[in-house]
């Protein structure tokens, strides 16, 4: 997966976070290893891997398009998705459905994105206590006499 460079361009969409970009590349590598998946698991872990896979990029682009709080939530469902697909690229890799040599790249992308997450996670956690700190008391709303 390619890697951006040192500058950081303004956010405008959910689609300029690196993070949804990696977890696109994620899904995509998701589909292209699950192709070759025995038939027999097409509605078994293809499938699980696939709507996982789907789900971590998509949450991320529906809690984009939410309050700060929800957007922390999305990214926890994310979070979960993601933890989802490594186990089941473990137990795929112990079932003999992924070689080693595709596991591997599959695990670390998994662990990049989680990282990712929890970068951003942390950023509006922070920008959330930030606006609670700014937001006065109704004590000191309230007139003086």
């Amino acid at each position: 997966m390619p890697q951006s460079s040192t500058a950081t361009a303004p956010v405008r969409s959910y689609r300029d976070l690196r993070v949804w970009q990696q977890s696109m590349d994620l899904a995509e590598a998701t589909y292209r290893a699950t192709k070759r998946f025995p038939v027999g698991e097409r509605y078994g872990l293809v499938s699980q891997l696939r709507r996982a896979a789907v789900s971590v990029a998509s949450n991320i682009a529906e809690g984009h398009a939410r309050s700060l709080g929800d957007y922390l939530r999305h990214l926890l469902v994310s979070n979960g998705s993601l933890t989802e697909m490594e186990t089941q690229f473990i137990l795929s890799s112990r079932l003999g459905f992924l070689p080693p040599e595709q596991a591997g790249p599959l695990l670390e992308a998994c662990d990049q994105v989680g990282r990712m997450l929890g970068g951003l996670r942390k950023s509006l956690r922070a920008r959330l206590s930030g606006r609670r700190s700014r937001t006065p008391s109704p004590e000191s709303r309230a007139p003086r006499q």
